[in-house]
């Protein structure tokens, strides 16, 4: 399978959305599509799609849009159900309607086989048997419970209809039907808005496993770096395809940058050079043969670009704490927390500049907490204290707005009546909304932009402790780093919702997790918690080992023990060999970001093609460790 678009455009009306596309799409190719928000990444994704919107680009090669195989494209927006009347579970099944055909032949063909036996029926169901192990019949079950329940879905749900589900569950559902589709092109546009860390972490495995090629748009640095071996960058209405995953691709730009200014600077120095002479020597006739040569060496050199600056345009805030709080900012002990019944009860203490994570499942209560912690909602038992001098703000992720009328200078001027037109200019302005953009009406602002606006209200009151819930919704990459200097630099206390792991990972040094039962509180970074969390999990399964009762002793338990090890000893060497292979790629990954190699695109290629050789040796190796597993 390949798909490859080349000079390809996108244009409405006068307005150029991407100029030049050259874009490839490989069997098994696991692809990210970055940029700024309103770069035009979605309406590459639809273009992929929907090929009438392309036409011809300012290259030099000849458009055209080209696919081997006739691949079949997966996209979201065109998941529809048949009936609101079908169960979750029908709707589900439906992903597998031939899988299931062919089940039912087979079913048919034992009864056969039961009345009479001939060569030809023997031979049929053994292509049938055959056939459905290799499309996954043994398995397909399995896969579906997984993923109904990482979802989030109960066993309940299995047999609700679908118009009894709401507008976010079904597009959940939606989502999961897309996915279990397995098309040859999975087409994702920020798969990750919405889902809590465990099902992302579900999603990573998935995706990284998917047996046909996936194209992401995302802002998760995080989840694309677990997943992607190649990177398109959308950028001044052109596209750059880099190498490596998503970490792999920020290094390699910046030395690109680097390498291209410093040749385009050498460059002109050499051509202001050789004019200077030129110009000096060209009417004396001893010198003219000379100088001409000199404007000949010019003429002849191909001409370096001067490289496009870094589009670097973010917000900033400079932060003023006009009262520190005391040590202890707030304490929770016991506090239940839920609407008309406890949903969890909460432990912790938080003490002056520290930042607080609160990570885990939809549902479990992480909003529920601080809406408690602001007097929004009253606690169903238990006690929370604030310490002295503690200034409290909150960011709610709902982000309503009391007049989506008003323009966001008056707006901004309403909450800092005191402040003259020049200085609510200035710190607007520091949040990128500059010129003509403050008359931009409430309604008509895009998600990131509310958040922005939302953000610079709350760093101009001058808080000592911040209470953000999901602050990186709807944030492009460039935002959430911005984001992450602001937090990193702000000296008072912080508590925050979010399920962006590497957010998290770069501002936390403690956790508050919502886990399966309980609220898990822990003093440390967010890589140092999940350490101790799978630390935690293997000590309980082995004290659940202990307390299982031994299994009574069978005729020919001896046998069973025999294959039982033949089995296990096989697993074993399995793990081995993927271990070793996945030290290999992480030796060629550390290869590829030499200084010498970065630059040597020949030997990238060579890398990258070998990093993907064993990946796809590893997808075997896990598919037949499973299968024994299973066994």
């Amino acid at each position: 399978m390949n798909y490859k678009i080349v000079n390809g455009a996108i244009s409405y009306g006068a307005e150029t959305i991407l100029e030049e596309i050259n874009f490839e799409i490989k069997e098994k190719e696991k692809i990210a599509i970055v940029g700024k928000n309103g770069s035009g990444k979605t309406t590459l994704l639809k273009a992929i799609l929907e090929n009438e919107m392309l036409e011809e680009g300012i290259g030099d090669v000849r458009f055209g849009v080209y696919k081997q195989g006739n691949p079949i494209i997966g996209h979201l927006k065109q998941i529809e159900f048949e009936s609101s009347n079908n169960t979750f579970l029908e709707e589900i099944l439906k992903c597998y309607e031939e899988l299931r055909k062919l089940e039912n032949k087979i079913n048919q063909l034992q009864e056969s086989l039961q009345e009479k036996t001939n060569d030809d029926l023997i031979k049929e169901y053994t292509q049938s048997l055959e056939r459905y192990k290799q499309q996954g019949g043994y398995t397909y079950q399995k896969e579906v419970e997984i993923a109904i329940k990482k979802f989030g879905f109960t066993e309940e749900d299995k047999t609700k209809k679908i118009n009894e589900f709401s507008g976010g569950q079904k597009t959940k559902i939606a989502f999961l039907k897309l996915l279990l589709s397995k098309p040859d092109i999975l087409l994702l546009d920020e798969p990750t808005n919405h889902l809590d860390i465990t099902t992302i972490e579900w999603l990573e495995n998935y995706l990284k496993n998917y047996p046909k090629a996936v194209v992401i748009v995302s802002h998760d640095r995080m989840f694309l770096d677990k997943i992607v071996g190649k990177v398109y960058e959308i950028e001044y209405a052109s596209i750059t395809a880099y190498s490596g995953n998503y970490t792999f691709f920020e290094k390699q730009k910046r030395v690109n940058y680097e390498k291209q200014l410093k040749d385009y600077e050498y460059q002109q120095k050499e051509i202001k050079r050789l004019q200077a002479i030129a110009d000096r020597f060209r009417y004396k006739p001893s010198k003219a043969k000379m100088a001409l040569s000199k404007l000949k060496k010019i003429e002849q050199m191909t001409i370096i670009e001067e490289p496009n600056q870094y589009d670097l345009k973010t917000f900033h805030a400079n932060f003023k704490l006009p009262v520190e709080s005391g040590k202890l900012v707030v304490a929770a002990k016991k506090l239940k927390i839920g609407y008309d019944t406890p949903v969890a009860e909460v432990s912790f203490e938080l003490y002056k500049g520290e930042k607080l994570a609160i990570i885990g499942e939809n549902g479990k209560g992480k909003s529920t907490l601080l809406k408690t912690l602001m007097e929004q909602i009253p606690a169903l038992g238990g006690e929370y204290e604030y310490g002295y001098h503690v200034k409290k703000e909150y960011f709610d992720q709902q982000m309503e707005f009391l007049d989506k009328e008003v323009t966001i200078f008056d707006d901004f001027s309403k909450e800092f009546p005191k402040l003259t037109t020049t200085e609510v200019r200035k710190s607007l302005g520091a949040f990128l909304f500059s010129g003509e953009d403050v008359f931009k009406q409430i309604k008509v602002l895009s998600g990131g932009e509310k958040v922005r606006l939302q953000l610079c209200k709350i760093f101009k009151k001058e808080a000592n402790l911040l209470v953000l819930d999901e602050p990186t919704n709807h944030m492009d990459i460039m935002g959430k780093e911005s984001l992450e200097h602001l937090l990193q630099a702000y000296q008072g206390s912080l508590i925050f919702v979010s399920h962006d792991r590497y957010f998290v990972s770069k501002i936390a040094n403690a956790i508050l997790a919502f886990e399966d039962d309980r609220v898990v509180y822990f003093k440390g970074g967010y890589e140092e918690y999940r350490q101790n969390k799978e630390a935690r999990q293997i000590q309980e399964d082995q004290e659940e080992k202990v307390k299982e009762p031994k299994k009574k002793n069978t005729n020919n338990l001896y046998l069973q023990n025999k294959e039982k090890a033949r089995k296990q000893n096989k697993s074993k060497k399995l793990e081995v060999q993927i271990e070793q292979m996945e030290e290999q790629i992480k030796g060629l990954r550390q290869e590829m970001e030499q200084e010498e190699i970065v630059t040597d695109y020949m030997k990238l290629k060579e890398l990258q093609d070998e990093i993907q050789r064993i990946e796809s040796e590893i997808e075997l190796k896990m598919l037949e460790w499973e299968a024994l597993n299973e066994e």
